[in-house]
């Protein structure tokens, strides 16, 4: 038998494996025929790179729905995304608000049956995303501080607190649009960081708004439109204004505190009523009065005294007498007419206002936007619900109950009366325990 040439030998071979031959680099491998049904060992990593590819090319579809949604999750949460990494700044942030229908400004935690006016501010502030939900919750976490409370119906047109928050774009804008109307946020600055509103304040100033027919004295008996104030009652009432000048005892203008207690000693730097006008057929004033800080119920109680003498119900001797240690039942003035007009932190900006690095806590330029705001929500609101409910008239009504001889009662040794129960409820109203 002859040998077989070398072309047909190699013919042979590649007829037999030339289907299952593998080229790596510039060689061939042959499987053998006997090899067939034996899986061919796969060099490691190999099976995992044809895994990956043949996933690739069958789900590359789902690999891009995915990575689409992803995107758009990432586009939609953009602004919280970039608030958290934002860091916490302290600041502090002027609020204005018209206090008719809440409960006072101090939130009440662990309670929603009565509505103040934090619970509206700290709802907005989270929504707005300028600080976490947990520190709405919590108000601690953010270092919340107001700088003065106010009573039930009470208004601000210049309330501060401190907190810290991140300071994401168009913050005041995010955070009026989660606001009602009548509570707005007027400005920001930003402030030390161990800066507390309620402690850096050197003084608050109060006005009551109030119809001028209270001064009438009770024989007149005018509350309508037809009283008009004179200049001689005008100036006597700031007569009696001008006495709460100075450091007093003012234990008998709150609530259960004694004349031996140090903090009832508080001192006013001012205190005097403005030129009259007339709102809606009928006539207001003002009294402006500006301290270092009050006590829950001062003010009212302040206004009450100088009401009750100028109708003829006390006399003037009384004013003196309710700094002494005697006991005075000083009627409250309704809490309609009160607003918080202004806070002030001289020493603060004395002391930070010129480094360079913050601002004066002044709001100059907040001026007109506090003016506007006072004009559309916190006057209105005053002359509206005094004309409707008559709260002034009703109160007047009440003084005769009061009994202004209980000091005499007690500096003789004596009992004194218990006070009229027409005196109302205790709603807090001060800056200050």
């Amino acid at each position: 038998m002859g040998v077989p040439s070398l072309r047909v030998v190699a013919a042979a071979l590649w007829r037999a494996c030339g289907a299952r031959s593998r080229r790596l680099g510039p060689h061939r491998f042959c499987l053998a025929p006997m090899a067939q049904n034996v899986k061919a060992s796969v060099p490691v990593g190999a099976k995992e790179e044809q895994d990956k590819k043949g996933w690739s090319r069958q789900g590359r579809a789902r690999v891009w729905e995915e990575t689409e949604q992803k995107a758009k999750k990432l586009k939609s949460n953009e602004d919280e995304g970039q608030s958290t990494k934002l860091p916490k700044r302290k600041v502090v942030l002027l609020l204005a608000y018209s206090g008719k229908g809440y409960h006072g400004m101090q939130r009440n935690a662990g309670s929603s049956q009565f509505r103040t006016i934090e619970d509206d501010l700290v709802s907005a502030l989270v929504q707005s995303g300028c600080v976490p939900e947990s520190h709405g919750e919590d108000m601690k976490k953010m270092s919340f501080q107001r700088c003065a409370r106010t009573d039930k119906g009470v208004s601000a047109a210049g309330q501060v607190v401190s907190l810290k928050v991140w300071l994401i774009k168009d913050i005041l804008e995010k955070i009026n649009n989660h606001l009602p109307s009548h509570i707005r946020i007027l400005g920001l600055k930003r402030v030390t960081g161990g800066f507390n509103s309620k402690n850096r304040c050197d003084a608050r100033t109060y006005c009551y708004m109030l119809p001028t027919f209270a001064f009438a004295h009770k024989d007149q008996d005018v509350q309508d439109e037809s009283f008009r104030l004179s200049a001689e009652t005008l100036q006597r009432v700031n007569g009696l204004l001008a006495c709460f000048r100075g450091t007093h005892n003012f234990h008998n203008f709150t609530s259960q505190k004694g004349p031996q207690e140090p903090s009832a000693r508080r001192y006013i730097l001012e205190m005097h009523c403005g030129e009259p006008f007339v709102r809606e057929g009928l006539e207001f004033a003002i009294i402006t009065v500006k301290g270092q800080s009050f006590m829950m119920h001062q003010i009212r109680k302040m206004v009450g005294l100088v009401v009750a003498i100028m109708r003829g119900h006390a006399p003037e001797s009384l004013l003196e007498q309710s700094w002494g240690p005697a006991k005075v039942d000083v009627p409250k003035a309704p809490g309609l007419g009160l607003v918080l007009e202004r806070v002030h932190f001289d020493r603060y900006n004395q002391r930070f206002g010129g480094d360079g690095l913050h601002e004066p806590l002044d709001w100059v330029a907040e001026e007109g936007a506090i003016a506007a705001f006072k004009e559309c929500h916190i006057f209105p609101s005053i002359v509206d619900t005094e004309r409707r409910e008559r709260s002034m008239a009703q109160w007047l009504s009440t003084l005769p109950a009061h009994d202004f001889s209980a000091s005499a009662l007690t500096m003789a040794g004596g009992a004194p009366k218990a006070s009229s129960p027409l005196r109302g409820s205790e709603e807090g109203e001060g800056d200050t325990d």
